[in-house]
């Protein structure tokens, strides 16, 4: 044994040696749990708010719709926002950690080094953008019987269409994420620093659903348009792709050129986006107490 004590101290420096994670595994995990909470709660709202803006129809219309096709078909294309969410929130909570940590250690200004951090988180974001394609398909009924599933679209897209077809949509995906991260992550930073903490934990619940609730709502009625653009993007198939003013113009033209008709589907949206994300902060702080 005493040979190998050398041996040992050397592996022992060998292994100090090596640069280590600057953020936590954890806080990819909590992204993740807080993530797949939420998706399956909200999935019915997002459907109805993707119907009004694919066929420019009311709620009800939109509801009735569902109601018709059935069970099965509202929850049709589940399991690509549930991939790409769950996979996203793991993206931009434990990146966000992992950038912003050792910016902050090199001297990096809190107020240069937090948007940067959650600017990137966002890019980071983007490469999941295959899921939000296929989750745009299997939504529209107009696809209904071109896809079977996730699996088949994913096949479809790539064998006739071509790799580009997975990441249609990307220009307005990136103007989303960065700007949007980093307005959440101030915002979340300053409600929990100057909401007033509970001794109990049903107040403590209330007070990180409603931060994160009016958080959400306030960013997604924000970039709605973003939203508005990319499924007209994404609603294509097998056409040459569109720039994002050509886009646009589509869409603004079929609107009756009435910039108030381009945010139909925001108040369902902002709806969402308030249970969502007030689900999604009470979800990630959970898994933050149980994980830490």
């Amino acid at each position: 044994m005493g040979g190998n004590s050398p041996d040992i101290s050397k592996l022992v420096n060998f292994l100090a040696s090596v640069p280590q994670p600057h953020g936590d595994w954890r806080e990819f995990l909590c992204g993740l749990s807080a993530a797949f909470v939420n998706i399956t709660i909200t999935f019915p709202i997002n459907k109805i708010i993707f119907r009004q803006i694919i066929h420019d129809v009311g709620v009800s219309r939109a509801i009735q719709q569902l109601s018709h096709e059935g069970f099965f078909f509202l929850y049709r294309g589940i399991l690509p926002p549930l991939c790409q969410k769950s996979l996203s929130l793991s993206l931009m909570f434990g990146v966000y950690e992992e950038c912003r940590i050792p910016m902050l250690k090199a001297n990096v200004p809190w107020y240069i080094a937090n948007p940067s951090a959650a600017i990137v988180a966002g890019t980071f974001e983007a490469i999941l953008t295959p899921f939000e394609r296929v989750q745009t398909l299997l939504q529209d009924r107009s696809y209904h019987q071109h896809f079977q599933n996730m699996r088949h679209a994913f096949r479809i897209l790539g064998a006739e269409y071509g790799f580009k077809e997975y990441y249609r949509g990307l220009t307005p995906i990136l103007l989303r994420n960065g700007p949007s991260n980093a307005l959440f992550f101030y915002l979340r930073g300053e409600a929990k620093d100057r909401l007033p903490t509970s001794e109990l934990w049903w107040g403590e619940i209330a007070k990180d659903f409603l931060s994160g609730a009016v958080i959400g709502a306030f960013l997604s009625s924000v970039f709605y348009p973003c939203n508005v653009l990319k499924f007209h993007m994404q609603s294509r198939l097998g056409v040459p792709f569109q720039s994002m003013s050509e886009a646009f113009t589509d869409i603004y033209n079929e609107r009756n050129r009435s910039i108030l008709k381009l945010y139909r589907g925001v108040h369902m949206n902002c709806t969402r986006a308030f249970v969502s994300w007030g689900v999604i902060n009470v979800a990630y702080e959970w898994s933050r107490t149980v994980l830490y």
